[in-house]
């Protein structure tokens, strides 16, 4: 297990990672999400010695690291696999991924699992980016490390491949039963591939939970805007609903202590239907997305929606048309 507490990490004066905790259980993925600058990077450095922390501890197994008695890298037995893959060019596959390997028993199992037999022999030059990333992951995993940080490990492939590999070195991940903390910027790969989900902001972590909750249950209007199309309604409580401009709907474990509230909407939360004479809204911009499109709507309240349509639906700026809010399932509703 990988146990963090109260990490804080300074730039000179700047703090750029404040009080972090987390535990990291044996195979867990942990993926690590936030704008750019909001210190993801930082937090891998940290976990793998690379920089000083200045506050707080880091323990794994046998050794604790603190300010005072910080744990070197080489003794901390960390796996990296970073977004520039790190390969040695003048080794072969097979010579990268045994480096340093005195059984070449595990690096012979990993080029095996993650397809890698036929290019034993092949330099890194003969490599595709998705091949390469398996020969990173491969050797790193050869090692038998305690944990493994990857740092945005997709970023420089493309989008087909992207959803491919990023299975593959889950799987590889799981069968080697190792604790990981994967870092993206891509919401999409975060809310698929993790068990937890960490979304930092500014050097805090907002939220620290399963995909699920914090897209359904986020935090913060940060949270649930970095995790997908967000849209906030005025609302009023009645009940275990909510009544908004374009409807009512259930929400969690409403605080009728609070009658008034902002409902948290997603696209696919909006129902879109062509009724001038019942119109409650303007189309403001529609976005293809191939098999359906994003809608940004002007409600007559005032409010801005965004609704989610099939892609046989054309819809123009400037255009009237009806919104309900529909959703069989609980929102989230936050206070004002």
């Amino acid at each position: 297990m990988l146990e963090v507490n109260g990490l804080s990490v300074d730039y000179g004066s700047n703090r750029v990672v404040r009080n972090l905790d987390l535990k990291l259980n044996e195979s867990e993925i942990l993926m690590l999400v936030g704008p750019t600058g909001c210190g993801k990077t930082t937090v891998l450095q940290a976990l793998a010695g690379l920089i000083p922390v200045t506050e707080g501890k880091i323990a794994q197994g046998g050794w604790i690291s603190t300010p005072e008695k910080s744990v070197p890298p080489e003794k901390r037995n960390v796996g990296m696999v970073f977004q520039d893959f790190a390969l040695f060019p003048h080794l072969t596959v097979e010579q990268n991924v045994q480096f340093r390997l005195k059984d070449n028993t595990l690096a012979d199992h990993w080029l095996e699992l993650l397809g890698l037999s036929d290019f034993r022999q092949a330099k890194p030059s003969r490599l595709s980016g998705g091949q390469k990333q398996r020969v990173a992951l491969a050797r790193t995993l050869a090692h038998e490390p305690s944990y493994v940080l990857l740092d945005e490990p997709l970023s420089n492939l493309d989008a087909a491949l992207k959803d491919t590999l990023r299975w593959d070195i889950r799987d590889a991940l799981k069968k080697a039963g190792v604790p990981a903390i994967w870092v993206t910027h891509d919401q999409d790969e975060a809310l698929s591939v993790g068990d937890r989900v960490g979304i930092l902001n500014k050097g805090v972590l907002e939220q620290l939970d399963t995909p699920e909750q914090c897209f359904e249950k986020p935090a913060s209007k940060f949270v649930a805007r970095f995790l997908g199309e967000a849209s906030f309604l005025q609302g009023r409580i009645a009940g275990s609903n909510v009544e908004t401009a374009i409807g009512s709907a259930p929400v969690y474990t409403a605080d009728n202590s609070q009658e008034l509230v902002e409902l948290l909407v997603r696209p696919d939360d909006v129902i879109v239907s062509h009724s001038p004479e019942h119109a409650n809204a303007t189309v403001l911009r529609s976005r293809f997305e191939g098999g359906s499109r994003l809608l940004f709507a002007a409600l007559d309240s005032g409010e801005t929606v965004s609704a989610r349509v099939s892609h046989e639906l054309k819809v123009m700026p400037d255009q009237r048309v009806h919104l309900t809010l529909q959703s069989s399932h609980p929102l989230s509703a936050l206070s004002q």
